[in-house]
């Protein structure tokens, strides 16, 4: 029987620091292409869960203990990674500690609430504004509109 061609698989979280009193989150310069600034996460490897993977690619790219929190949402974007189709469990997780970059981190970065966010690689400038609006609202984003709608 043939595998199937399917997406590859992907986990990305916003670690929320508690320790500092305005709970910035993490962001990591990419060590790899595509160069620039990113949430952590990498890929899920085969015989983990999206969660192991998440705690996994948080303490790989940061050093940081994280507790995962809620399931923000899922992001399929056919589009979302120039390198090819990826879909992406995004994760809330929270810290304390001072992240340090490591492993495909070439730096790490704190964000706070009023920081723009046009230098972010991938999608993740759009996963932190529902990441935002969650946080203000409490409600996640449910389905992702299909960029084909948009013609």
């Amino acid at each position: 029987m043939p595998v199937p061609e399917t997406p590859l698989l992907t986990v990305d979280i916003v670690i929320e620091l508690h320790a500092h009193p305005r709970t910035p989150i993490v962001l990591i310069a990419r060590r790899n292409p595509p160069h620039g600034w990113a949430l952590p996460g990498g890929f899920v490897d085969k015989g983990e869960t999206l969660e192991q993977a998440a705690v996994r690619e948080a303490r790989e790219e940061t050093g940081l203990e994280v507790k995962l929190v809620a399931l923000l949402g899922c992001y399929s974007d056919p589009q979302r990674d120039a390198r090819g189709h990826t879909v992406s469990a995004v994760f809330v997780g929270e810290a304390g500690g001072v992240p340090q970059a490591a492993d495909d981190a070439a730096d790490v970065r704190l964000c706070y609430a009023d920081d723009p966010l046009e230098d972010l690689v991938f999608d993740h400038a759009r996963i932190v504004a529902d990441y935002r609006r969650y946080r203000a609202t409490g409600t996640r984003p449910l389905l992702q509109p299909d960029p084909r709608d948009a013609l």
